[in-house]
């Protein structure tokens, strides 16, 4: 019999899960608490943060830069190994400079005036020694010398050594600074006793030019020195400055590793090399003996007469070659520059050979011709006289250069007029440059043709209102002793390139001046002014002739330009004298210029006194023929 289905004796507490999971019976609600009197319950604290939740954080973060650092170990490994090698080597090789060796300067027979030799600068850092000599383990050691007296052994020995005066390389030393020079060019052997002696000094590699003459030809040659710009030997004046690329020669280099934090060179470690090109040698055409000579006369007369300075040119007669320029000061002193080249003057009656070779060229004057001379002439609104005082008296033509007389040449003057006397003007190169090679040169002035007034002719013909230097006037006078042709003068003969390869000077441009027969004409007629005689048939430059050598010259003086006034001074002068030997076949062509002696003495003796010397220097065959003896001032 079947049963009956059982009889729930309690209801459920829940109805079914949809899902049909088994559902356990919920717990009993509580009843909800009566309300409470009183003041409100603080509200529970948060609860903190799960660390586990920052593990999580820190593990990715970790990856991520793991990643990262992968990734560049990557790329410095294998992507840019080869850049970053480059540049690894890059900072470790140095460039060095490879001084080339500056060329010599030559005279005409190859005795050095200037050469360079080997030199070290010794060079330190003084800051680096006073912190390697104060260390804990130095200021420990019992006797360990301080800094200041470490660097006062070195400036010491190196005055020891060098046999100079230490104080300059102590306070050197006692400088705050990372580099001092102690000394510029040092003997290599003495460099290296300095180095071996004292570690801390460094040397660098220099070169020091010599010039084993002194200052003979030192206004040619001019000087150099190393230039801490350059790397090398720098020209300052003269043919130093001018000849600079030419001596200079091409630097080379070498490429080389350094010890990292340091100057030192890696033994072995050249990478590139090449070597330097040595400079190029300049031949002279001075004659070393001869400028020493010249330079010795001139400082003489010009100490003894009180001049402010002098100079002096002489020229080969042929060539125009420059065989000995110089220059002295007040007493006889070096001068800086070359003033007979960059330091124009009024040369005074030396001007006067212009008027008379015009006048020969034109056919207008022969030198025996006569003609009434008078004490003084008017030329527009001026009145020129001699300088002595005379009435009306007969000259020759020889008789008025010979004499230097003003009025006569002013006469003179104008039957060849102003144009031909301009013509001549530029013919003998007089405002022009002569082109020589050495620096600063002065083409001098002349008063263009077209602002010539009625007085300035008055001028001009007597060496005043135009001016020269002593250079220009001694090229002036090589045209007459040259037969008419001027050759400006050169002072360069030759280039020998350092595989000895030699190259001559081109001769510059001759210039037809005069015809022969005017040039031979004005050689006679310029013996009139070195005529000894009783007076009125003595020249004025008769203290130049030479015993064996007729000698063709002029004396002049000219008026100094009063500054306070813009007047001609009345008792300063310049005092010059151009002339040449023998006068029938010159060799030799001398310039010279006084500037202001007080006594107003002439340059004609100290012409004689080179003169000489040259003519027994240059071997010169004494002239058999007796002196040439010519009527200057006929008596009335």
């Amino acid at each position: 019999m079947a049963r009956p289905p059982a009889t729930l004796t309690r209801p459920p507490s829940r109805l079914p899960s949809p899902r049909g999971r088994d559902d356990r019976p919920l717990p009993p609600r509580r009843p909800a608490p009566p309300p409470r009197s009183g003041p409100p319950r603080r509200a529970r604290a948060p609860r903190p943060p799960d660390p586990r939740r920052r593990l999580r954080v820190g593990r990715l973060l970790l990856v991520v830069l793991l990643v990262i650092a992968a990734g560049k170990l990557v790329e410095v490994q294998a992507i840019s190994a080869g850049d970053l090698a480059a540049d690894a080597a890059k900072q470790r090789m140095t460039r060095l400079v490879v001084p080339a060796e500056r060329g010599a300067i030559l005279d005409r027979d190859g005795t050095p005036l200037a050469f360079s030799v080997e030199a070290k600068a010794l060079v330190a850092n003084p800051r680096r020694i006073a912190a390697d000599w104060s260390t804990p383990e130095i200021r420990n050691t019992p006797g360990a010398p301080t800094p200041e007296q470490r660097k006062a052994a070195i400036a010491q020995g190196m005055g020891a050594i060098l046999h100079t005066d230490p104080a300059p390389f102590y306070a050197a030393l006692m400088s705050d600074r990372s580099y001092v020079v102690l000394a510029p060019l040092v003997d290599p052997t003495a460099a290296r006793t300095i180095r071996e002696q004292f570690p801390e000094i460094a040397q660098e590699d220099r070169e020091s030019r010599q010039y084993p003459a002194g200052d003979v030809g030192g206004s040619v040659v001019g000087s150099a020195s190393w230039s801490m710009d350059k790397g090398r030997i720098n020209g300052n004046v003269g043919l130093e400055s001018a000849e600079d690329k030419v001596l200079a020669g091409q630097d080379g280099f070498r490429i080389v590793d350094t010890a990292e934090g340091s100057d030192a060179v890696i033994p072995g470690s050249t990478r590139a090399e090449q070597p330097a090109q040595a400079g190029t040698e300049v031949v002279l055409t001075l004659d070393a003996d001869l400028q020493y000579t010249v330079q010795q006369k001139l400082s003489a007369y010009v100490a003894r007469t009180g001049a402010k300075d002098g100079s002096a040119v002489v020229l080969d007669a042929q060539t125009g070659q420059v065989l000995s320029l110089a220059n002295a000061g007040a007493g006889g002193a070096p001068v800086s520059g070359d003033p007979a080249v960059t330091t124009p003057f009024e040369p005074g009656s030396v001007n006067k050979a212009v008027t008379f070779s015009a006048a020969l060229e034109a056919g207008l004057i022969r030198p025996e011709d006569v003609i009434t001379v008078p004490g003084n002439i008017k030329v527009a609104d001026r009145t020129i006289n001699d300088a002595w005082s005379h009435g009306p008296v007969p000259m020759t033509m020889n008789g008025i250069l010979g004499k230097s007389s003003n009025v006569g040449t002013l006469m003179t003057a104008q039957r060849v007029g102003p144009d031909r006397f301009a013509d001549m003007l530029g013919k003998l190169g007089i405002g022009t440059k002569t082109g020589v090679e050495l620096p600063g040169e002065s083409g001098g002035s002349v008063p263009p043709r077209d602002d010539w007034s009625g007085s300035t002719f008055g001028n001009l013909p007597i060496g005043q209102g135009l001016s020269m230097t002593t250079l220009q006037m001694a090229s002036m006078y090589q045209a007459i002793a040259n037969d008419g042709v001027r050759v400006p003068p050169r002072v360069i003969s030759a280039t020998v390139a350092p595989d000895g390869v030699r190259t001559p000077t081109p001769a510059p441009e001759p210039v037809r001046a005069m015809s022969p027969q005017t040039a031979e004409t004005m050689r006679q007629m310029l013996q009139s002014v070195t005529q000894s005689g009783k007076s009125p048939n003595e020249g004025t430059g008769a203290k130049a002739a030479m015993d064996g050598y007729p000698v063709a010259g002029k004396t002049g003086t000219a008026q100094q330009v009063d500054p306070t006034c813009g007047c001609y001074a009345k008792s300063t002068y310049w005092i010059t004298f151009a002339g040449m030997f023998p006068a029938d076949h010159p060799r030799y062509v001398v310039a010279l210029m006084l500037d202001a002696p007080p006594g107003g003495d002439s340059a004609a003796p100290l012409f004689h006194d080179i003169g000489s010397y040259l003519a027994a220097h240059g071997n010169v065959p004494v002239s058999t023929a007796p002196p040439r003896q010519v009527p200057l001032q006929l008596t009335p």
